[in-house]
């Protein structure tokens, strides 16, 4: 089985940045499709981001594009969200998540195809 333990997150103003890490262990694939989900009370799990297996982000939100860089590491099996420009639109519980292989379009943002996924961490903006 896959494990994905998380690290960084916390409590910032608006303006600043953070740095989202997840360590990948247990795999018995090099081809994994990772993602970043972020989860706020009363609402569904939005995929923020996703990165293929082969290292390339492949996919991001609208609501953080142009913000937010999602990258992979593939030395250390670690995959990063460098969080810019944070708000307090952005405070939610963050997750990452992974699916061996390759997902198509649809699939990528329906965070029911991830079969692995974080602890999750806490990233709270305030203005």
């Amino acid at each position: 089985q896959v494990r994905l333990v998380q690290s960084g997150g916390g409590s910032v103003q608006t303006g600043d940045s953070l740095r989202l890490s997840c360590a990948v262990s247990g795999r018995t694939s090099s081809r994994y499709t990772m993602a970043w989900v972020r989860q706020t009370p009363g609402r569904e799990r939005e995929v923020v981001a996703v990165i293929g297996w082969s290292g390339d982000a492949t996919y991001y939100a609208a609501s953080v594009k142009g913000r937010f860089t999602a990258s992979r590491d593939t030395t250390d099996d670690t995959i990063y969200l460098q969080m810019n420009s944070l708000n307090p639109e952005d405070t939610a519980l963050y997750y990452c998540a992974a699916r061996q292989g390759g997902l198509s379009a649809t699939q990528l943002t329906t965070t029911r195809y991830y079969t692995s996924w974080g602890q999750g961490t806490q990233v709270t903006v305030t203005s």
